[in-house]
């Protein structure tokens, strides 16, 4: 059974006309309904869904939280809970898709334009629940961003498959909300396990359009992360993504999708987190997954990335000056290409490589 976690118990252009939302809008009206009911839902379904039978398989309320938000967050948080697992369609090649008519779940009610921001308590198997938070420019993060190298969410494998994942290692440390919005980093109720094509094909698109958009208008966005576990399981299969612009009803930022948490080529045991090739797959042309609890004495050189949820390294290593930084450092940035190299590893692991930490960030 599919359930969210929750506390013990079980593109740029932010405008209404932007490719995003266009690739995932129907033509519904994407205001949340006006009720007097806790959590409602819109009516209509996706259109990869069939007819509108009762929910089988619904999203429980989760209990209330500890609360890591300013004085004008909620008493608890609130949870889609007409949500259902049979609104979403099964996995056929894009990273996410929209459901509930691409209309938020929240109820009128929840509107508010004061900021806050709330994360549930970690469930009894140590899985993230439900984020919550209406994300002003208050919230967002003014210092660089450390390292998150210490935090091993539920299902967490360091493996590699160099020539199938676009970054080579199968695994992120998953933000729900992303370090842009709020600055939450090392937060443990706020990372989940998630595969580098969830993180940067499914859910950072979302991310940057509501930062972008909060960042031209001054405006705030009502953002609900719900990560969907499927009984005991320790790797969720995906995560249910919902924004709403508020000052403006929804003519900014109005979305409810469903990202899923898979990669292709790639089978994931989701119990464990546990992978393999997929069957079918090039075994001449691709390696077999490493699993890597210490890194390889030369990691191979990657692509530069320009968003900071889109690094999920732990290191940065200049390997002309042998010098390790963290990612948000500003000598990152002065590196060239042909010398600089991510790193996932501990710092002992680093240093046994012969490399020293930098004196700038001081990792």
């Amino acid at each position: 059974m599919l359930s969210a976690c929750g506390s013990d118990t079980a593109p740029s252009d932010h405008s209404p006309n932007s490719s995003l939302q266009t690739e995932i809008s129907d033509s519904q009206d994407s205001t949340p309904v006006e009720s007097s009911e806790t959590d409602p839902a819109g009516t209509s379904d996706d259109d990869s869904s069939e007819g509108e039978a009762e929910p089988s398989q619904v999203v429980e309320p989760a209990t209330p939280p500890d609360q890591q938000a300013e004085s004008s967050a909620p008493a608890e948080i609130t949870t889609a809970s007409r949500f259902s697992t049979s609104d979403v369609p099964a996995y056929s090649g894009k990273a996410y898709t929209s459901v509930n008519g691409n209309v938020p779940y929240f109820s009128a009610a929840e509107l508010a334009t004061q900021s806050f921001e709330t994360y549930s308590d970690l469930d009894s198997l140590g899985r993230c629940g439900v984020t919550y938070a209406c994300i002003g420019k208050d919230l967002m993060p003014t210092e660089e961003r450390g390292s998150i190298g210490m935090v091993k969410p539920t299902g967490w494998h360091t493996v590699r498959y160099d020539d199938l994942v676009d970054g080579k290692y199968l695994y992120n440390r998953c933000h729900l909300i992303g370090y842009q919005l709020t600055g939450e980093n090392a937060n443990t109720k706020n990372l989940i396990t998630g595969t580098r094509y969830l993180n940067i094909e499914g859910m950072l698109p979302f991310e940057n359009m509501v930062a972008d958009y909060i960042q031209e208008t001054n405006n705030h966005v009502l953002y609900r992360v719900t990560p969907i576990f499927e009984g005991n399981n320790l790797l969720a299969n995906g995560v249910l993504m919902e924004g709403y612009s508020v000052e403006d009803k929804g003519a900014g930022v109005s979305y409810c999708v469903f990202a899923y948490n898979v990669q292709p080529g790639i089978e994931i045991d989701y119990a464990t987190g546990e992978s393999k090739l997929a069957d079918g797959a090039q075994q001449e042309e691709q390696k077999t997954a490493t699993v890597t609890p210490t890194p390889s004495p030369e990691p191979e050189k990657q692509e530069p990335v320009t968003r900071s949820e889109a690094s999920q390294a732990d290191y940065i290593l200049n390997t002309n000056t042998k010098k390790f930084h963290y990612p948000t450092c500003s000598s990152v940035n002065d590196m060239k290409e042909k010398n600089r190299q991510e790193f996932f590893g501990t710092r002992d692991e680093t240093i046994a490589l012969g490399y020293s930490p930098c004196g700038r960030c001081k990792p």
